[in-house]
């Protein structure tokens, strides 16, 4: 029904239709905007062929000769010859369609005294009426306005629209969209639609004695009487003057004397209303302070949005800053591609927004006309239904042919058809667009490369094997050889350096990072070299007690590791083993760090040893072929490597034990210590390449690292090899 109401407003005043009446076009408007819109013509201009308004021969090949629409204006105007027209402005209807204000001349005073009080002024003669909608013209004859005839269908249809809007009634227990209500209950004072009731209000039970009139009825019951005093249910003569405590619900005396609530605790309503009002107050505060940290919570996530206002205008600011650093081609070559792009998304956003405002507009127009159409034929008067069916009928029939026309189909598609050529961007900078820099990853360190020489060290790194990011340059760091800060050594291109002029019997720990235009990339993990004792033959470093320091490195961590004192303690947070390595390499030298126990529960079996830098953090240290590892219970070890367990050894850590691990290069081999003892045998033989301290433990573990530690004073250091094959 709502899309109907379009159907019975007049296109002038844009209100309800009131005395409508049928132009010769078949379309209505109000008899007063008639008369507003009327147009005096010169005698001169009128058409002798033009009929009464109200003929049924009306010539409409003579209408179109005197049309006042204009194929150069959107709105319509009067004759070529007409004085007064032009001078008159054109207004504007609420529906949109632009209409002329009244010309009618004002009549002779002698006229106007005699002119009866609220009646309209006669219309003058050669008064000329367009309609504004197809507007087609016509003058009127001597009959004037009341040539035309009057619209009494669709007069009754505006009338039972109305009452229909004014005397609907909503139900008030629909969650969404309310339906009309069909009953009212007098005793609940609700309206229900029928589903409602049905589920709310069945008649059956303590509601089957309420009173269920229909909704205009319980309208009218609602506006005259006052609400009752509260009665019982069960008792309707006997107000409620009692509270059962038992029960929770108010009761009346009868209930009392008569009905189950006999035995039942019973107090004064009025005592209990407020006791539970007060209840009511104590539990509205704690509300109160709930909405309070709501509205703080607002308060805080609004500062998020100014924040992020604030983060965005200044990224915005940085990016803006770093595309004017471009060049001044780049910089136009870009305009004109967003220019392109802009201009292609623009005109298909309009086309497609034009079509469905038109198709939006004639969807309403044609489900008006079938609603109106429909409240016709409902219409008994046999000469009402024929004035007006011959214009429903070519209307709907022009309304369908208009749908017809590939109306139904996208005049755009969603997909832009531009296709940016990348190719050329080798050879020239005028096709590059939208290529992001990035800084580079962290190079990789190539261990077998790096040694040391007498006072001298080389390195030799390289970029990731996946990054495809460019590089211009890398900058070396190292240490002053006792473990203060870092400094540059080398910055360029190349991807080896010899550092000469360290000093002898020293531990340098070096790094290095790459950088581009786009910025610093993150720094490589770091190498721990040891230079050789003043006098020695090159490579008799390997013979020679590495003292090196290090911690943990967070960065390599399993996400699980929880670190503490300055990455030196870690524990975990997960029941499963979690690995975590130094953040120190080995190759080179005779290292040796020990590791103490701070916390041992439900006997564990914490893994201690050393690893490659791509060993899998997420299972025991040993069970891939990336570490070499003894893990320990309360009561004995085992030596593990790719899985495979060995050596078991009697002997057990608890809170306290200390386990120390000795990593010596010149024999290739692994030991292990157990509170200053030896456990078990050699663990590992053959060693070579570069190798990282680790530990896997699990939530029930914490342990703490030292390092910088001489080598122990039982073992001997092996000779060195004659062919220098490990320098």
């Amino acid at each position: 029904m709502d899309e109907m109401e379009e159907e019975l407003k007049c296109p002038v005043c844009g209100s309800f239709y009131r005395e409508p009446i049928i132009l010769p076009c078949s379309h209505n408007i109000c008899l007063a905007c008639a008369r507003n819109i009327l147009v005096q013509t010169p005698e001169a201009e009128s058409p002798q062929s033009s009929r009464a308004s109200g003929s049924a021969d009306y010539d409409y090949l003579d209408l179109d000769k005197m049309s006042l629409y204009s194929e150069a204006d959107s709105g319509y105007g009067s004759y070529g010859g007409f004085v007064s027209a032009p001078t008159t402005p054109c207004q504007k209807s609420p529906n949109g369609v632009r209409v002329f204000p009244p010309a009618v001349p004002q009549p002779p005073p002698q006229q106007h005294l005699l002119q009866p009080p609220g009646s309209f002024p006669p219309i003058p003669r050669n008064s000329c009426i367009t309609c504004p909608q197809c507007h087609r013209s016509l003058i009127l004859d001597e009959r004037g306005l009341r040539g035309f005839p009057k619209n009494r269908v669709l007069e009754g249809v505006v009338d039972r629209y109305q009452q229909s809007k004014a005397a609907a009634l909503k139900c008030q227990l629909c969650e969404k969209s309310p339906k009309e209500a069909t009953v009212m209950c007098e005793q609940c004072d609700v309206f229900y639609c029928e589903p409602c009731r049905l589920r709310c209000h069945p008649p059956r039970g303590p509601l089957a004695k309420h009173r269920l009139v229909p909704p205009a009825q319980g309208r009218i019951s609602r506006r005259a009487s006052p609400r009752k005093i509260s009665t019982c249910t069960e008792h309707e003569l006997e107000n409620l003057s009692m509270y059962c405590v038992q029960c929770k619900t108010p009761v009346c005396y009868q209930c009392l004397e008569e009905g189950k609530h006999g035995p039942h605790e019973v107090k004064a309503l009025g005592a209990m209303w407020k006791l539970h009002k007060g209840q009511l107050s104590q539990a509205l505060n704690g509300l109160s302070d709930r909405a309070t940290e709501a509205k703080e919570f607002l308060v805080q996530l609004r500062n998020m949005v100014q924040h992020i206002q604030e983060n965005g205008v200044e990224f915005e600011a940085c990016l803006v800053a770093q595309c004017d650093a471009l060049i001044d081609a780049l910089n136009r070559r870009k305009a004109q591609l967003l220019t392109q792009v802009n201009k292609e998304h623009e005109h298909k956003l309009k086309v497609v927004r034009d079509q469905i405002s038109h198709c939006t507009v004639k969807l309403r127009q044609t489900t008006g006309l079938m609603e109106y159409c429909l409240e016709v034929i409902k219409e008994n008067d046999p000469s009402g239904f024929l004035q007006i069916s011959d214009a429903l009928i070519r209307r709907v029939h022009m309304t369908e042919g208009q749908w017809g026309k590939g109306t139904l189909t996208p005049r755009m598609t969603s997909d832009f058809d531009l296709t940016l050529d990348s190719g050329p961007l080798l050879q020239t900078i005028h096709q590059l667009d939208f290529v992001q820099m990035k800084v580079p990853a962290a190079p990789i360190l190539q261990l077998e490369e790096c040694c040391t020489q007498n006072n001298s060290a080389t390195l030799s790194w390289k970029q990731p094997p996946l990054s495809t990011i460019a590089v211009e340059g890398y900058i070396l760091e190292l240490d002053d050889g006792n473990g203060g800060p870092f400094r540059e050594v080398y910055v360029g291109t190349e991807t080896i350096c010899t550092v000469d002029g360290l000093h002898f019997n020293s531990t340098y720990r070096s790094r290095v990072k790459a950088f581009n235009a786009s910025g610093v990339g993150q720094y490589s993990k770091t190498l721990v070299m040891q230079t050789s004792e003043t006098g020695l033959p090159p490579c008799d470093i390997q013979s020679i007690g590495s003292v090196a320091w290090f911690t943990f490195d967070p960065s390599s961590a399993h996400p699980d590791i929880l670190f503490s004192n300055d990455n030196l303690t870690v524990t975990c947070n997960s029941y499963d083993d979690r690995v975590v390595m130094g953040s120190a390499a080995f190759s080179r030298g005779v290292h040796y760090w020990e590791i103490t126990v701070d916390r041992y529960d439900n006997h564990p079996d914490p893994a201690f040893g050393v690893a490659r830098a791509d060993v899998l953090k997420d299972v025991m240290l040993g069970k891939d072929d990336k570490a070499w590892a003894m893990y320990v219970d309360n009561n004995r070890s085992w030596f593990m490597h790719n899985n495979s367990h060995t050596n078991r050894t009697d002997g057990g850590v608890a809170k306290g034990s200390t386990v120390g691990m000795l990593l010596d290069f010149t024999r290739r081999i692994l030991i292990f210590l157990l509170n200053d003892e030896q456990q078990g045998p050699v663990a590992f033989e053959g060693l070579e390449g570069a190798f990282y301290p680790a530990i896997s433990l699990n939530r029930n573990v914490q342990v703490t690292l030292h390092t910088g530690l001489p080598i122990p004073d039982f073992y001997t250091p092996g000779e060195v090899d004659p062919t220098g094959s490990t320098c």
